[in-house]
């Protein structure tokens, strides 16, 4: 019977402990739906169309709102001229990185993908010289640009105007000119090469954009 006491001592503490801990940040962010302790608004989202879900909640909290993904506070920005303002017109603010725990762990914070703060923009500084140097903003690069293209829209000719999923082929022409400026050659669409690597690319999207690997 006292292990069963102490038991629930302990979840009212941690129940209190999150009640206060929500209460405090939310008097210094944007407002939004009120979280439930531990769970936040797990159960309000619609995780099946969580875009209408968004849209939803900018309808009653405005462009900027708060949502709370267990216990972690996040602030959405929603429609156009709140990103705007906050990408462009505050660039400098918004500056920082998301934090990708497990990435983080493998990388050691390197990486132009996955790094943060002054090392972020180092490395950017870095590439970007880089890629200047292999073409990027030059007439070299527009070309490969045009011509990835010319090869998109004969891709989608293809379909003879019959429903199709563009994703796939949508995300090949960047990396393709990508490919093109780095490996000075472009891919077909159905080289087994390209095909491969772009299966690696998403693959490891998924895995990191998983909820096991946000947890820290």
């Amino acid at each position: 019977m006292d292990a069963v006491v102490v038991l629930v001592l302990s979840l009212c503490c941690l129940l209190l402990l999150s009640l206060w801990r929500q209460s405090s940040e939310r008097a210094k962010l944007p407002p939004g739906p009120t979280p439930l302790p531990v769970f936040g608004n797990f159960f309000q989202i619609d995780v099946k169309n969580i875009s209408q879900c968004l849209t939803n909640f900018s309808k009653v909290y405005g462009p900027v709102f708060t949502l709370y993904l267990g216990m972690q506070p996040t602030v959405v920005l929603h429609g156009y001229e709140a990103v705007k303002e906050a990408l462009v017109d505050h660039g400098e603010e918004f500056a920082g990185r998301g934090s990708f725990p497990m990435s983080e762990r493998i990388n050691k914070g390197l990486g132009i993908i996955f790094s943060n703060g002054n090392r972020w923009k180092e490395i950017r500084r870095f590439t970007l010289t880089t890629l200047r140097n292999l073409g990027m903003g030059k007439r070299n690069l527009e070309d490969r640009v045009q011509e990835e293209a010319q090869c998109l829209v004969e891709e989608l000719r293809k379909t003879n105007g019959l429903p199709c999923d563009p994703t796939f082929i949508l995300s090949c022409a960047p990396c393709n000119v990508i490919c093109s400026t780095v490996f000075q050659n472009r891919f077909d669409f159905k080289d087994q090469d390209f095909l491969n690597l772009m299966e690696k690319v998403n693959e490891n999207t998924r895995i990191l954009s998983s909820p096991w690997m946000q947890v820290k």
